[in-house]
């Protein structure tokens, strides 16, 4: 792409990480205005089992529902593809791993899943923001007798 100098596409790679890594950080220390604060206000959720969250509010009220205050959530994120359509628009593919961990009872459950964050981001203000992400898995286990409710998290544990 013409329109960046490679300085400016290396650093705006890099602020795109490091949005990522608050990602996943806000997610699982559930710092719910820090994760706002991440995304565009308009910003759109599309994933399976779930209805389409067309604002960052709706998909933040949703998540912190699912994720509640009684499970645990560890995300990893790696192995970026990020291309740049414009020196304010990009898309990346994550690969990634969850685990999610609660309790049923007295009983110890966990999720673990696998597969790929789709994400847009914009550059507005002079800040790189998400405006839509959809989780593609791969692969999921969940603990024998897990909940299958418990299990929707997988699809959107953002």
């Amino acid at each position: 792409m013409n329109e960046m100098s490679d300085l400016e596409r290396l650093l705006a790679l890099e602020e795109i990480k490091l949005l990522k890594a608050r990602r996943d950080r806000a997610v699982d220390t559930k710092d719910w205005d820090t994760y706002l604060s991440l995304h565009a206000p308009d910003h759109e959720s599309k994933n399976d089992g779930f209805p389409h969250w067309k604002s960052a509010e709706e998909m933040i009220t949703n998540v912190r529902q699912l994720l509640g205050p009684e499970k645990i959530s560890v995300h990893h994120s790696h192995t970026p593809e990020i291309s740049f359509l414009s020196p304010t628009k990009a898309t990346g593919i994550w690969a990634m791993e969850d685990n999610i961990f609660w309790k049923q009872g007295e009983e110890d459950h966990w999720l673990r899943g696998f597969g790929f964050y789709h994400e847009t981001y914009d550059k507005r203000d002079g800040k790189w923001l998400f405006t839509s992400r959809q989780l593609k898995r791969t692969h999921v286990v969940v603990s024998p007798g897990g909940i299958s409710n418990a299990a929707k998290v997988e699809h959107e544990s953002e």
